[in-house]
């Protein structure tokens, strides 16, 4: 899960039993969102390129990789937390159009108070359950779907079955990318969550990999695990060069090595759809 790599300090602005926020004691005016005593998101006013977990500098890299520099994308965030990839494509791909859903409409509003987005970042907010508004939108209309939904650690069950991965392709334009946010790695289970949400992916799109540090991939961590799945090829090679120069370094699993690492794992329905794994107690 996230690693803070410094102290960090209560805000000034904290909201008693709602969202925190932590200073970060190491950058000038960058903050940690907690949520129910979770880290969820890290947040550079100054500089919003500057990622520090690593799932989001993971997501980044396939975000720079997947257009040319500088083009805007089309961006449909499910889940919101502080808003840091949104910063990240409105400062690197300046004209791209996002929208961003989040169920806790507190949060969004204590969010857009307390760490503004940039200048100029072409946002929207929406409030709702994110596979209800994946749901209604345009076909089509999005280059990248990014599936980042937690509920107390946990990723909904509704949020991980074929059905669901159906309205994210279903939203995407031909070439378009599903990314995901995982959260698996505990001892003894050996990945299963993971292998099966390889199995759903591979049911629509051609094109499936995952993003991991190793010790995750091993089970002898928990932690987050980026899937990309596409129609079109992903940049595989660029891919590998970004994860190996990651200051955490992270692997990328395709082709062979993921097929074998699905095993016999099956597609997710939402007849048989589970909660990601209970994050063990020293999670964070």
């Amino acid at each position: 899960m996230p690693r803070a790599k410094t102290p960090q300090e209560p805000a000034d602005d904290d909201q008693p039993d709602g969202p925190e926020l932590l200073r970060d004691l190491d950058r000038r005016n960058a903050y940690q969102l907690m949520i129910g005593g979770t880290p969820q998101s890290h947040v550079d006013l100054d500089d919003p390129t500057y990622l520090e977990y690593e799932y989001i500098r993971q997501i980044a890299h396939l975000v720079d990789l997947v257009a040319d520099e500088g083009a805007p994308l089309r961006v449909l965030h499910l889940g919101g937390g502080g808003l840091t990839l949104p910063r990240y494509v409105a400062v690197t791909r300046p004209g791209s159009g996002q929208q961003v859903v989040e169920i806790d409409g507190k949060l969004l509003d204590f969010v857009r108070t307390k760490l503004p987005l940039p200048r100029n970042a072409r946002v929207r907010l929406r409030t709702g359950d994110a596979r209800d508004v994946l749901g209604r939108v345009p076909a089509g209309a999005f280059d990248l779907t990014v599936t980042d939904v937690f509920a107390a650690a946990r990723i909904p069950k509704h949020f991980t079955s074929t059905e669901y991965v159906a309205l994210s392709k279903r939203a995407l334009r031909p070439t378009g990318v599903h990314l995901v946010n995982l959260a698996d790695g505990i001892a003894g289970t050996s990945l299963a969550f993971t292998r099966r949400q390889v199995a759903t992916a591979k049911a629509h799109f051609a094109h499936v990999l995952l993003l991991a540090d190793p010790g995750i991939l091993r089970g002898r961590k928990f932690g987050n695990i980026v899937l990309m799945a596409s129609d079109a090829p992903l940049p595989v090679a660029g891919l590998v060069r970004r994860a190996a120069s990651d200051p955490f370094p992270n692997r990328v699993v395709r082709g062979q090595e993921l097929d074998d690492f699905q095993g016999g794992a099956k597609p997710v329905t939402d007849a048989d759809a589970e909660a990601s794994p209970e994050p063990p107690a020293d999670a964070f």
